[in-house]
């Protein structure tokens, strides 16, 4: 291939007319010979005449491409006045819609407290009407109207899904297979009306109200329990109780381990009018009672009434430091504490048995408060209570409101969760 540029060319008249030394170029075609496996570029180096412009129309294969202006941002809302003035601190300018009134709810709370239970039976039939127990018994007669054992059956079983427990139930079932045998019963009815008199009879050596001793000055009430069974609540609503009974009172806050608990039981003192003794964050819970006695003492106080932190009946170490409260109060009164009232969550089960069972042990249990019975709690661990234990049920909480804070009436009670007679 290179020896084609070695060649010599025949000498032209127009060769012959160059001067010596000019470089040579070749053509196009010499190039296309030279080199066959290139592709022949005569349309890309010769100059080509340039069309006339035409307007073309837009090609259906390729989309459109429109340059769209922004749009300008929308100008931001006018915050309201009120708004500005909160964040402010200061007066809001006036506004072109009408005030409310002085009274009106500005938002109403996600849960809203119900109304205090009615008084009486209806209030208790009303706020149990849920429980587990009503309901596992609301149709059970209905269903086994004949006396035979199936019915016996289906009472156990219920009983037991309420958590009566394992030996109540027996003894209840026991009793009225006997006197079924002995044709004491003439139908279901008779046969319902004597398990509600049976239930009653269960309960009525526990259904004592706490009795305050008007000598003790004061009169000390520890409140003891799990956490979360409710004692701070419980004891603001014992506060607009005794309040309420113009009873001078003191609260102790001591419940310094949960975080907002001591802010909560001033909360509750706010409330009700009632001065608070109280140190700071994990202070010694047996230092905060010494000092809320002292004080007590030194104001003629009635009643003093002193919180403790909730602990897991489990841990020997936190229920020894119950003892510890125990120990401190009496150094300075030796009959104190006058009652050491335990709170259980109704909704606990045949756990209770176990929490009631170390917390005795460990200060003594004098009084038991039974809460958050409304709703689905199942309420048949009141039973088993009573029968294990025979300590006194001093109240109930039936409802989220201090007036449902209820003295505990065992005929009340077992209205509420069982019929007086068959479709009630």
């Amino acid at each position: 291939m290179f020896d084609f540029f070695r060649r010599k060319k025949t000498q032209t008249p127009a060769d012959t007319a160059k001067p010596e030394g000019a470089q040579e170029h070749y053509s196009i075609e010499e190039l296309a010979a030279a080199f066959p496996s290139r592709e022949p570029v005569a349309d890309v180096v010769e100059p080509v005449e340039p069309a006339p412009v035409e307007a073309e129309a837009p090609r259906a294969a390729e989309p459109v491409i429109e340059l769209v202006e922004p749009a300008k941002p929308a100008a931001p809302e006018p915050v309201p006045a009120e708004v500005i003035a909160a964040a402010l601190e200061v007066e809001p300018v006036a506004v072109a819609v009408a005030a409310l009134p002085a009274d009106a709810d500005i938002a109403a709370p996600p849960h809203p407290i119900a109304a205090p239970a009615a008084p009486g039976k209806p209030g208790w039939r009303e706020r149990l009407r849920s429980s587990t127990f009503a309901r596992s018994f609301s149709g059970l007669f209905s269903r086994h109207p004949r006396l035979d054992d199936d019915l016996l059956d289906e009472i156990e079983t219920a009983l037991i899904t309420a958590d009566v427990g394992v030996s109540a139930t027996t003894q209840l079932v026991e009793s009225l297979r006997k006197r079924m045998k002995a044709r004491e019963f003439v139908d279901a009815n008779a046969l319902l009306a004597a398990l509600r008199a049976d239930l009653i009879a269960m309960l009525k050596p526990v259904a004592q109200p706490l009795h305050i001793d008007t000598e003790a000055k004061p009169f000390v009430l520890l409140t003891v329990g799990v956490n979360g069974v409710g004692k701070t609540t419980t004891i603001g609503k014992l506060a607009k109780r005794f309040k309420d009974e113009n009873r001078p009172l003191m609260l102790a806050a001591g419940d310094t381990f949960r975080a907002a608990a001591v802010a909560q039981l001033q909360a509750w003192g706010d409330r009700n009018g009632v001065p608070v003794v109280a140190q700071g964050q994990n202070a010694d819970a047996a230092s905060v009672a010494f000092d809320a006695l002292q004080a007590a003492k030194a104001r003629g106080t009635q009643v003093l009434i002193a919180d403790t932190a909730g602990r897991l009946h489990t841990q020997q170490g936190l229920m020894a430091e119950l003892g510890k409260i125990k120990r401190v109060l009496q150094k300075l009164d030796t009959s104190a504490p006058h009652e050491v009232l335990m709170v259980i969550d109704g909704t606990t089960g045949q756990n209770a048995l176990s929490q009631l069972r170390q917390f005795h042990a460990a200060v003594g249990v004098t009084g038991l408060v039974v809460t958050k019975l409304d709703g689905t709690a199942k309420g048949g661990v009141v039973f088993a209570l009573a029968r294990e234990f025979a300590i006194p049920i001093r109240f109930a909480g039936i409802g989220e409101r201090p007036e449902d804070l209820r003295v505990f009436d065992a005929e009340a009670f077992v209205d509420a969760l069982l019929p007086e007679a068959l479709g009630a």
